[in-house]
């Protein structure tokens, strides 16, 4: 009952040189995703296009907790910006694949989490509020594409772009 698995499909006009970019960029994430992630540190480099590089996590949603976890850069494609994937550790343990295809003027993403809780929160009460935690992971991912969205515009130049908000520690 632990266990979740989301996949999540996101559309928007960009190439996939510039999400690749742009998401791969983890230090950056608490400026521009600033709903989801509160901090992130890097404690390893990783080698030759970040392959290996790791990061801490301190994370939040719309529901009154916050996780602690590690992300493991475990496969790249810079060549061809197709996706990226990594491996979690700590309040979640499982993997993630980010894939980015190329349609035209849209960059088509697929983000494939297959989680086990291990915060004691999450991993003992999965039988119970499920659906909630779903919902929690939905609503994280919906601000995600905003932001990305904004993020984009941003990295564009677009003068009209608002801040993102300050984030809020819970």
């Amino acid at each position: 009952m632990k266990s979740y698995h989301f996949i999540t499909n996101w559309e928007l006009e960009a190439s996939c040189a510039e999400v690749y970019k742009i998401l791969k960029a983890s230090d950056d994430l608490p400026r521009w995703w600033p709903s989801v992630y509160l901090k992130v540190k890097t404690i390893e480099n990783g080698g030759e296009n970040g392959l290996g590089k790791t990061i801490e996590l301190y994370t939040k949603g719309w529901l009154p907790y916050t996780l602690r976890w590690q992300s493991r850069v475990t496969e790249v494609h810079p060549d061809d910006h197709s996706g990226f994937s990594l491996e979690a550790l700590g309040d979640f343990v499982g993997r993630g694949i980010w894939t980015f295809t190329q349609e035209g003027p849209m960059c088509k993403i697929v983000y494939d989490w297959k989680i086990e809780a291990e915060k004691p929160l999450l991993k003992y009460l999965s039988f119970l509020f499920k659906p909630i935690f779903s919902a929690n992971h939905h609503w994280a991912m919906r601000k995600g594409l905003e932001s990305l969205k904004l993020e984009l515009r941003r990295v564009r130049g677009e003068s009209d772009v608002p801040a993102p908000p300050p984030p809020t520690f819970t």
